[in-house]
């Protein structure tokens, strides 16, 4: 009787390292589709497969985490012309994700989909979307200080905030800095976000 419940634990155990590993396989090749998608359509169906494998696991955060950031990029585009419709979308794999676990990456996104709303109208929407994003970077800096992301989204901010409101290249610059060298000495953990690091350099070297 021993001998058949250790050897169904074990069992049990192998099959459960086997759907990681198939997990880590199916994760690492998408993070690496969407590190090189560019067109709407791939960060589309990008999004929907990192749904699709959140529905699946449906205790691990980082599914939604890259279906959200694959929506967050379509946002970025000149071309998506409905900023709020893509926000709702943004928020939507976000809240799957927050409902696992809430840190400094999901903050960091968080913090972009309200950036895109305000931008569409940022004399009209700073009280409202501006506030929520600069909310968003003060709760991801209070969960990770080391999150170079976050750094570099606050360079964003100030970078593209005229100086007669406290922004500009002089403010933005040491937040780039301070970016560039936290992604020089970060070591993340399999499977989660490295972006950023070639952007934050570029704005750097605009702030020079």
């Amino acid at each position: 009787m021993r001998k058949t419940i250790l050897f169904l634990v074990m069992l049990v155990t192998l099959a459960a390292s086997a759907q990681d590993d198939k997990y880590t396989e199916v994760m690492k090749k998408n993070i690496a589709l969407l590190d090189s998608a560019k067109t709407t359509d791939e960060l589309t169906s990008l999004a929907a497969t990192f749904n699709r494998i959140g529905d699946a696991e449906k205790t691990k955060w980082l599914p939604f985490y890259y279906a959200a950031l694959a929506q967050t990029w379509i946002g970025w585009n000149p071309a998506t012309t409905d900023k709020d419709a893509n926000s709702a979308k943004i928020n939507a794999f976000l809240a799957k994700a927050e409902a696992i676990e809430k840190n400094s990456e999901t903050y960091a996104v968080a913090n972009m989909s309200a950036t895109q709303q305000m931008l569409v109208d940022p004399q009209n929407r700073w009280s409202t979307n501006g506030k929520d994003a600069g909310e968003a970077l003060q709760k991801g800096l209070a969960a990770d200080p080391n999150n170079p992301r976050l750094y570099y989204l606050q360079g964003m901010s100030l970078f593209g905030t005229p100086t007669q409101f406290g922004g500009g290249k002089d403010k933005a610059k040491p937040l780039f800095e301070k970016s560039v060298a936290l992604y020089k000495s970060a070591q993340p953990k399999p499977l989660y976000p490295t972006w950023g690091q070639d952007q934050a350099v570029k704005m750097l070297a605009q702030c020079q």
